[in-house]
């Protein structure tokens, strides 16, 4: 007969790579921990599964107890389970990402947060574990999927500028678009909806609002349709 009890060694976790925009920079959410290993260092919101439950169910949980964040969809990065990456032992994790709007969550830390903060996702350096490096696989899903689907709404508020939303692309494909040709693509594709609104408040002269038109996208990705727009 088998002897799991060779094999029941392995501890799983889950973590979480939420990105947010906010309308100058893409950013990513982290926490401080409050336990060893890597106290008061940064790190992705993350900790170990509960017996009963599946792990994006888990996912869930451990994003709402560190960060306050509830209800947010998340697909799957991959796993990590290098035998070195975590100091107390073989602890493979399975990661999770999402694309939020910043403005729609209140952040409240707590768990083995200290704190939930926003960072430069260009900036940040010496997360706990490998957590750099699901960082670094995560960003490089969204940069493939906003290629192709209209992902990046989700970052930006319900009414935006064509500026926000090329900022937004330009973060995520680290590239510069030319303003004239972007803006010619994105309103061909008539998945946008030009409002009755400009901007307000601001030091220059205010620019359209737009909202994204779900229904005309959801009919023409029924037809073998992509969003490219380079």
């Amino acid at each position: 007969m088998l002897d799991l009890n060779k094999y029941l060694k392995v501890v799983v976790t889950v973590d979480n790579v939420i990105f947010g925009f906010d309308e100058a920079e893409l950013k990513v959410l982290l926490i401080k921990r409050t336990e060893d290993p890597y106290e008061n260092q940064w790190a992705l919101p993350g900790y170990f599964i509960s017996d009963n439950e599946d792990l994006v169910d888990a996912a869930k949980r451990v994003l709402a107890e560190t960060t306050g964040i509830e209800n947010v969809y998340l697909e799957q990065v991959g796993s990590f389970g290098a035998p070195m990456r975590h100091p107390s032992g073989r602890v493979v994790t399975v990661a999770y990402y999402s694309i939020i709007n910043i403005k729609d969550f209140k952040l409240q830390a707590s768990s083995i947060a200290e704190k939930a903060e926003w960072a430069s996702l260009q900036r940040i350096s010496n997360l706990a574990f490998d957590h750099e490096e699901i960082c670094k696989k995560a960003f490089k899903l969204l940069k493939n999927k906003i290629k192709i689907e209209p992902i990046g709404f989700g970052l930006l508020p319900p009414k935006f500028s064509l500026t926000s939303l090329q900022i937004l692309y330009e973060s995520i494909l680290e590239i510069k678009l030319d303003k004239r040709n972007f803006r010619k693509k994105i309103l061909k594709k008539n998945i946008l909806i030009e409002l009755e609104e400009s901007q307000k408040d601001v030091p220059h002269r205010p620019a359209k609002l737009y909202s994204f038109n779900r229904k005309n996208y959801e009919k023409l990705l029924a037809s073998g349709y992509s969003l490219d727009i380079l």
